[in-house]
């Protein structure tokens, strides 16, 4: 059972869009969502509890024992808001992946919104040149609007196997919903640390290891491309 519980008081958000950003094949989406959490401000205003959590947990950095937590953030725009969806983990089963979905869902219809956007990793043997990002979605409208603004290739057909995890299932299950939803997927390397080591060292000066690990089964997607 997936529950989500509000932490600050419940914002009044404009047509919002969904992003979803949880750990998986190069933790991609995880570095992406941080990111844009970081850039904008957004303010954290629920997190999810469940028993399906993996049974795992994490030392920080004051070598305290931390639970995983997947978390919901917003932020107000001119014209349009953010759902930002963050965490530490992602399900691991289908069963808890299928439920934690259909939770995420709920919550969008509770604030209305009209797209979804997941981010997640394309594994690659080895690392990307000039990685591309690729996209899908559940209508060809709402692909046709994000390549429209955006260098993104839209054949993945023969080329991307199953995408697995919330990245895929949220995707596919929003069109049960008449919510429209994408999916924003990066080539990089295969070993799920790799993008998050280069980004930190990149951005901070910190070891790349002062943060908490990503659970390297968690996945976006699982083809390996040459």
């Amino acid at each position: 059972m997936w529950k989500l519980n509000y932490t600050a008081k419940k914002p009044a958000l404009k047509n919002p869009i969904l992003i979803e950003g949880l750990p998986g094949i190069g933790n991609v989406g995880k570095l992406a969502i941080d990111f844009i959490i970081d850039e904008t401000g957004a303010k954290k205003i629920a997190e999810f509890h469940s028993d399906a959590f993996p049974h795992t947990v994490f030392v920080n950095e004051q070598n305290i024992v931390e639970l995983p937590a997947i978390e919901v953030f917003a932020k107000q725009g001119k014209k349009q808001d953010l759902l930002l969806l963050a965490g530490d983990v992602q399900p691991l089963d289908e069963q808890s992946c299928y439920k934690f979905s259909g939770a995420v869902l709920d919550m969008a219809k509770e604030f209305n919104c009209k797209e979804i956007i997941t981010l997640g990793g394309i594994a690659m043997k080895q690392v990307p040149k000039n990685p591309q990002v690729f996209l899908t979605g559940n209508s060809r409208a709402i692909i046709s609007k994000y390549k429209k603004s955006a260098s993104l290739n839209s054949s993945l057909y023969g080329i991307v196997g199953p995408i697995v995890g919330v990245s895929g299932v949220l995707v596919g299950l929003a069109k049960r919903k008449n919510i429209n939803a994408v999916s924003m997927l990066a080539e990089t390397y295969g070993c799920p640390l790799t993008a998050e080591r280069i980004a930190r060292k990149s951005s901070s000066k910190e070891s790349p290891f002062t943060t908490k690990p990503s659970t390297p089964t968690s996945m976006a997607c699982c083809t390996y491309r040459t």
